[in-house]
């Protein structure tokens, strides 16, 4: 398996601190390490349920031995102290809404390498479902996938939110936390390669992502996933925050 050992200082440095909080916090369960790739780059694709679980996410794939990278906007990278964390760290720039976006997709697929993965969390936001599922995602995992036919391995993750509700403002760190994430197959796309990258192809590769994330969860949860996902654009003026729901039982 690869080792995370990035050449950046301050990315190392950066691992230190957040593995050392998220171990402080987290009594992990960990599973399906076996179907991240051990070569080449991947994209690496999570449920979004907390602000908390990016980094429970991230800290998975670290600890596999991986690097996880982020894409961002390409004027973060000129911001100032944040640009240069961005540079250090090698985060990915994308040049959203430009001819160059495609390009810059490409070239990230070709410089990842060993070791490396993209980390996306394509549902975009939190997701709005009532139960906690994933909901119906954005489509630029669909892009970068397609682009760059790099493999995708969904992720799920669950109990994060005992540390971090949903929306919520206070940790509660202690006593640590049981925290569940599970790495499934790589999803197969490659039917999909030669197809003109329109709405309807971005939409079945959603769709595959997106069912492999919730299959993973289901495991996790050890229950049964809602016959469709939420869909936001369906439900605009939805407020999670105004809503209230009896507690989701942990397994």
């Amino acid at each position: 398996m690869p080792q995370a050992r990035p050449e950046s200082r301050l990315y190392r440095l950066i691992g230190v601190v957040v593995r050392s909080s998220m171990f402080a916090m987290c009594k992990y369960e960990w599973s399906g390490a076996e179907n991240l790739p051990t070569s080449g780059g991947f994209i690496a694709a999570a449920n979004h349920v907390t602000e908390l679980d990016a980094l429970t996410f991230v800290h998975y794939l670290y600890d596999h031995g991986y690097e996880p990278r982020v894409m961002a906007k390409k004027s973060l990278f000129t911001a100032p102290v944040v640009g240069g964390v961005m540079r250090a760290t090698r985060m990915i720039p994308v040049d959203r809404g430009s001819a160059a976006a495609a390009e810059s997709l490409e070239r990230a697929g070709r410089e990842l390498g060993d070791g490396a993965c993209v980390a996306i969390l394509p549902e975009g936001t939190l997701t709005r479902d009532p139960d906690m599922w994933p909901m119906e995602p954005k489509t630029g995992l669909a892009r970068v996938a397609l682009l760059t036919r790099l493999p995708v391995v969904p992720v799920a993750q669950w109990g994060v939110t005992d540390i971090l509700p949903r929306y919520g403002r206070w940790l509660k760190p202690f006593p640590r936390k049981r925290v569940k994430v599970r790495a499934g197959a790589p999803v197969d796309l490659s039917d999909l390669y030669d197809r003109p990258i329109d709405s309807a192809t971005l939409r079945e590769v959603m769709n595959r992502v997106m069912d492999a994330i919730t299959a993973e969860l289901a495991v996790l949860r050890d229950e049964a996933p809602p016959a469709r996902r939420f869909d936001l654009r369906r439900h605009p003026d939805y407020e999670v925050k105004k809503m209230t729901y009896p507690p989701v039982e942990r397994p």
